[in-house]
């Protein structure tokens, strides 16, 4: 198990909440992916493990990583939402021909919720960045 699953499962054992099998694998297939999945495409790779495990499952596992920060939503217009572990402030370059997404850090942007706050007197409580283009694959294509 990995160091990123075991601190996520003592946060929720320090909620109280009791660690299932399913939401065990939910959480580490989305340690593992990278490609940011969404609900169903999260069912579908873990339906062959545990076959009497439905969507709303999923969907309910993935509302409370969400409240409890492990989890990220990231809402985009009409699609589906998408799921990111929460391991590290980052931001997403979107295809805007094939919605791949691809995570992109950048510690030169840690203090921007500081400067907008210093700047609109606003009290910041998140942000997001998103950078869209045409992916690699996509720009060969064309």
């Amino acid at each position: 198990m990995s160091y990123l699953v075991e601190q996520s499962i003592e946060r929720l054992k320090f909620n109280n909440i009791r660690i299932t099998p399913q939401r065990h694998a939910i959480l580490e297939y989305l340690i593992d992916q990278d490609n940011h999945p969404t609900a169903d495409e999260i069912y579908k790779a873990l339906e062959s493990r545990f076959p009497s495990m439905s969507v709303a499952t999923v969907y309910n596992n993935l509302r409370l990583f969400t409240e409890l920060g492990l989890v990220k939503e990231m809402m985009y217009g009409d699609n589906s939402s998408r799921f990111d572990f929460a391991s590290t402030e980052h931001y997403h370059a979107i295809c805007s021909e094939c919605g791949k997404i691809e995570d992109i850090y950048y510690p030169g942007l840690d203090d921007v919720e500081v400067v907008a706050s210093n700047l609109t007197g606003f009290a910041v409580n998140s942000h997001r960045l998103e950078i869209y283009g045409l992916c690699p694959d996509c720009q060969s294509k064309k």
